[in-house]
This record gives C-alpha cells, structure tokens and sequence, in this order.
C-alpha cells in the first residue's frame, strides 16, 4: 500500500481560498438567488478583486460544481485517515460524518438544498454533477479496494464498487427516513441504523447459505 502524500502548501491554499469563496457565494445563493448573485458580488464579499477570483474559479458555473469537487476531496482525505486495520465497512460509516451537518445543521441544509436545486434546474450544470457524484465513489472504491488486497485495485473485482454503492445506498436510505420523521432523534443515528441493518443481512445470508456440495 502506498503511503500518503500530504498536499504541498499551495494545494492547500489553494484549496481553503475555495472552500472559503464557494461558502460566502452559497450565503449570497440563498440570499438573493443564484440568478441575482454576480461574479462582482461574491468576489467582494470573499474580500478579493474579481480578477482574483477568477484564480480560483473560471466561472461561477464552476464555483458551484467546485463544491462537489471539495467534498469528493473531503471523503477520500477521510477514509485515508482511518486506521488500516479497522473494517472497511466500518470505515465507510465514519466516512460520512462528514455529511452530518449538511443534513441537520439548519443553516447549512438551507445553503445546501440551495446548491442542489440550482444543479438541478440547469441540465448542463446537472450533468457535472453526476459526474462529480461518480468521481467521489471512484475515488472510494480505489481506496477500499487497496485497502481490502493490499494491492492495487483490480477493474475485474467488483468487490469495492459493491461495498462503496451499497454504503451510498444506506446514507440515502437513512436520510429519506430522517427527513420522514420528526427529526427528534440525530441523523447519525438514521445512518448507524442503516448500515447496521445491512451487515445484519449479509452476516444473515452468509450463514444461511451453508456449506456448497460438490
């Protein structure tokens, strides 16, 4: 297995300066409309010129699918920081506490569901975005494979694309039932539940299946 390689000083500069720009634009976004909200606008309330954001971003366009690009950035960084030796399954359940304050942080589920519905009600912007969706998977499964051989992943093995899909099924599961419920009890709880539930019936399976004859 490969070690990991910090990101030089300028990625992560680079990166905070991002971050940073693509949360001030979400505030305007949820403000005053993604529409209404200019280059000019957010430039300024970053505290930069508009040249200087152009450094970052080639187009407000870009800034909110950037936002994917962060976040496919944010789960790799945090399946890598989990131990070697903790199962995978369990990994990828810590991986998205991450998500938990997009889903039960008011505020940030406001400028969120902002984001989403401007991806959504543009085809082009749409259509990056399912292929951010899909990098952020390939980016875990990459990793879960290694993880799971110590070598690097074989295309041929479906092994990691089925743990890595299967745990993105249960984030989605967990959060169409918090959001179906009263919402007293916290998301996490939704998600530990989900993927408990689906570990309970693949241990079920395994063992129903008994031993194969021949």
């Amino acid at each position: 297995m490969s070690e990991d390689i910090p990101l030089p000083m300028r990625a992560r500069t680079r990166r905070l300066v991002q971050t940073e720009l693509t949360s001030v634009a979400q505030d305007l976004f949820v403000a005053q409309g993604y529409d209404a909200t200019t280059v000019d606008q957010i430039a300024a309330a970053a505290g930069m010129s508009k040249r200087t954001f152009f450094r970052y971003f080639p187009s407000k366009d870009d800034l909110v699918i950037g936002k994917y690009d962060l976040f496919a950035d944010r789960m790799a960084e945090a399946l890598d920081d989990r131990p070697a030796e903790e199962p995978v399954w369990v990994s990828l359940r810590r991986v998205f506490d991450i998500t938990l304050d997009y889903v039960q942080d008011d505020r940030q589920r406001a400028r969120n569901d902002a984001m989403d519905e401007i991806v959504r009600s543009s085809p082009q912007l749409n259509a990056r975005y399912l292929e951010r969706m899909q990098r952020v998977q390939q980016l875990l499964i990459g990793r879960v494979a290694t993880r799971l051989t110590g070598q690097d992943p074989d295309p041929a093995d479906p092994t990691a694309a089925a743990l890595v899909g299967a745990a993105f099924a249960c984030m989605q599961a967990a959060r169409s039932a918090w959001f179906a419920s009263d919402r007293s009890a916290p998301f996490g709880d939704y998600l530990d539940t989900a993927m408990a539930a689906f570990q309970t019936i693949r241990t079920t399976t395994d063992r129903g299946a008994g031993p194969r004859s021949g």
